[in-house]
This record gives C-alpha cells, structure tokens and sequence, in this order.
C-alpha cells in the first residue's frame, strides 16, 4: 500500500467535508460532527504525508510549532477584537485545544522516554516481536530535538548497552542493537567469535533456543551468555548456518575502508564519533556488520523496558539487559 496516496487523500477530503457545512454557529455551540471529521482528517493526512519524508519527532515540532503560532496570534491579536457574544473560528479553537496536548507530548519524547516497537527477531532472546518498550532519551545525554546535537552531556554509551538509533541509511527509520564496538575499538567476528582489541569475548554456553519467525517457520538456536563492560546478556546462534556473515549483502557504506572482510568474517576499526552495532541473534540480524557504523548523531536513546505486549502480558515489565 502507498501510504502517501492514502494520506494524501485524506487531507484532501478534509476541506471538501469541512465546507459542506458553512452555516454560522452560535457561542458555545460544537461544530457539527462532519465539520469536525474533516478537521480531523486533514489534521491526520498532513501528518501522515510528512510522515513519509521526516522523523516523527521532526513533524510533531512543525505541529506544535505551527499550533502554537496560531494561539500565540489569537491570544495577543485577534481575541481582543472579538465580540463578547462572537464564537471563536472552529480552526483557532482546534489549534487552542491540541497545542497543550501535543507540546507535552512533544517534550516528553525529546527529553524524557519514547515508545518503540521491536519489529523483527534481531534482538531475540532478550527481545521479541511485539514487544514495546521505552527508550531513556537523556541516558546520552539531553539532545536539540531534530538536529539531534548533545547540549547537555551527560554519559558515553558503554558496550553492551541496548540502543535505539537513526538507521544511517534511512534516517526516517529507527533500529535497535546492542552496542558492540566503540570509538576506537578494533572489532572481529571471525568463526562465529567476537573479539574486541584482540580480546576474545567471555560467552558461557546457556542451553539452547527455539523461535517461531515469519509465520511458521520455526528456528533452532544455541543459547548463550555474553559479556561485555561486566555485565552478561544472552545471545543466540544458528549452528546450521556456518558462516558469520552473508558476504554478497555488505554494502559500501562510510568509513568501509576501516573494514577488512573475508569468507570467515570481518575486522573493522570504529571511526571517532561512531559506534559499531550488532544484534543478539547473530545469524538473523541485520546490522553494522552489512550497513556500517552508526554516528553520534543519529543516537536516540537506551532502551530499558517491556511496558507491553500483546500477544505475551508476562513480558510486561521486563527489564531490558
């Protein structure tokens, strides 16, 4: 489905329902219910539209920017010209009544939490589809909402931190991987064996995994426990695919000369300002070994909290390692 078309539709209908009814209304009286449908609608399809060439954060501003200018001008130059018994144009009181709303919201998701769908098997067993989770946006540090530049620091992500973050090749789209490599750090995944500056990874053997993925296809894993920074998290591997990574899908991406490959894996040296990222589920997961290193910049936040799934209520509140 084009979501654009169908967004676009729908902004476009929202005028033409909007002028069905143009009878004046009365102080105090509600705007009848295909006036306000049409509102609604066109509300809904230009956010819809924009969707699809920024970042949710980035509309939510021009929302909130252009709500709160339309109050801003009400408020200091056209509600004293107003009548005492003149009702307030629908669109100004739409604007007075969502810019409130939005704006929290708004503030909220820049500098406090934000919601994220885990949408694939990348990060299982930790994480699975469906799960929603909460992302800190100030473990980072507090950062200008859309430019994305840090002006209040406040930590350095650490290895083994599970993180949120602007795909480089799509920044529109948001991932989540565990951070593996830092500025600076030589990182090899050779054999099926991560290493980092020279130094082999501790894994512990943790049982095996089973998964469902894709409808029915059912997956066989080994389980086990990792540890990097100290701390331990599980991570699975696929024994029937041999190999640890699938050559013909790396890409040419920025820095890709920091990066030797070969048949049995890669070495790669993370550039300054950049972080190397892989998923726990090591045969299934499509990450910095394929697209590259992902910029200070484009970092969202640590997530650290299950607050829902559906299909699975005992995963609510899991914390997230």
């Amino acid at each position: 489905m084009n979501w654009l078309y169908l967004f676009a539709f729908v902004a476009a209908i929202g005028p033409i329902l909007i002028l069905l009814d143009r009878r004046p209304l009365a102080k105090g009286e509600e705007p009848p219910m295909i006036v306000q449908t049409g509102y609604f609608a066109v509300m809904i399809g230009i956010f819809g539209v924009l969707s699809q060439f920024m970042s949710f954060t980035a509309v939510m501003l021009i929302f909130v920017l252009v709500f709160g200018a339309i109050w801003g001008v009400d408020k200091l130059l056209l509600e004293k010209n107003r009548g005492i018994e003149q009702r307030e144009p629908v669109t100004i009181e739409y604007a007075k009544g969502f810019f409130p709303i939005l704006l929290v919201i708004f503030l909220l998701r820049s500098f406090l939490v934000e919601p994220f769908q885990i949408p694939s098997s990348s990060m299982r067993p930790g994480l699975v589809v469906g799960d929603f989770i909460l992302v800190n946006k100030y473990t980072y540090g507090l950062r200008i909402p859309v430019l994305n530049t840090v002006f209040v620091p406040v930590k350095q992500p650490q290895r083994g931190d599970v993180m949120v973050f602007h795909f480089p090749e799509d920044p529109k789209t948001d991932f989540i991987k565990r951070v593996i490599g830092l500025p600076g750090d030589t990182v090899a995944y050779q054999g099926k064996r991560l290493s980092i500056n020279g130094q082999p990874v501790r894994v512990e053997p943790d049982g095996t995994y089973q998964y469902v993925d894709k409808g029915f296809d059912v997956t066989d894993t080994v389980r086990y426990q990792e540890y990097l920074s100290g701390q331990s998290h599980p991570m699975i591997v696929d024994d029937k695919q041999p190999r640890s990574l699938v050559l013909q899908a790396v890409r040419d991406f920025p820095n890709r000369e920091n990066c030797t490959y070969s048949e049995d894996g890669f070495v790669c040296k993370v550039p300054d300002g950049h972080y190397f990222m892989m998923g726990d589920n090591r045969d299934n997961s499509h990450d910095s070994r394929y697209w590259g290193f992902v910029p200070d910049a484009n970092i969202v936040g640590r997530a650290f909290l299950v607050w829902m799934n559906f299909g699975n209520l005992k995963r609510i509140g899991t914390l997230i390692e």
